[in-house]
């Protein structure tokens, strides 16, 4: 969503960060290099920009609940497919289909359900535990309705145990990781009910249109928001005459 906000080329881009040049197939300075060259504009044609940005990217929030999605998605594919902890998560959730398991997408309800089951990190290495207790910190207190004093510390050791566990840095990792004072002091003001709401719209639109993501799926949903607003004054009055 960010992307298409800011006119920035969707997918698996070289730079897909709004604030600074991180290269996202440098793997090997990924976790070394922590300050890149800053994005100085949103130019077209430059930087996988596509188009002209919709919004300033001052006006631009890191939402918590996309930021915990993406953590647990790094985490789930980062586990052993063979191992004992991805095969529980199988037994957790049947519904899921095997693809969705390996990517690791989940939504919100789903992350509760993992951090709330105390089987869960029995089933753990020692390795795999120490990055998911540290990501459960992070979670509770930084992108939830608390914020710790020492959340930089908290965030930093997270990053520390994902390392070791052999998680890809993703984009989110990457805003962790470089752009942590972007984030608001009162992040846990944010609700996720909005967050929440919106993964499920979007899931629908995507079962539509097969996960093409494309100018056609955000109109669909723009308009899907429109026609939910029932006090909404149109200028065209329907004639469709009801019968009592």
């Amino acid at each position: 969503m960010v992307n298409f906000l800011l006119g920035q080329q969707g997918g698996y881009t070289k730079y897909p960060c709004f604030i600074c040049l991180w290269d996202s197939r440098a793997r090997n300075q990924h976790w070394i290099t922590k300050i890149w060259p800053l994005r100085e504009n949103m130019e077209v044609g430059k930087a996988n920009v596509i188009n002209e940005p919709l919004i300033s990217r001052e006006n631009i929030l890191l939402p918590p609940l996309h930021i915990k999605l993406g953590l647990l998605k790094q985490f789930i594919k980062a586990l052993d497919k063979n191992g004992v902890c991805f095969k529980y998560v199988c037994q957790k959730f049947p519904a899921l289909s095997m693809e969705k398991l390996k990517a690791g997408i989940f939504d919100g309800p789903q992350i509760r359900t993992l951090i709330k089951d105390t089987e869960f990190v029995a089933h753990m290495t020692q390795i795999e535990s120490e990055a998911w207790l540290s990501f459960v910190l992070v979670v509770k207190n930084f992108l939830g309705n608390h914020k710790a004093p020492e959340y930089q510390e908290l965030v930093a050791k997270m990053l520390q145990n994902f390392n070791r566990l052999g998680v890809n840095m993703s984009i989110k990792l990457h805003f962790l990781h470089s752009h942590l004072d972007r984030f608001p002091q009162n992040l846990g003001d944010y609700s996720e009910e909005q967050g929440e709401r919106f993964h499920q719209d979007i899931r629908i639109m995507e079962e539509r249109y097969q996960g093409r993501w494309d100018s056609h799926m955000m109109a669909d949903y723009c308009w899907t928001l429109k026609r939910d607003c029932p006090d909404k004054v149109n200028k065209r009055k329907s004639q469709r005459k009801s019968f009592s």
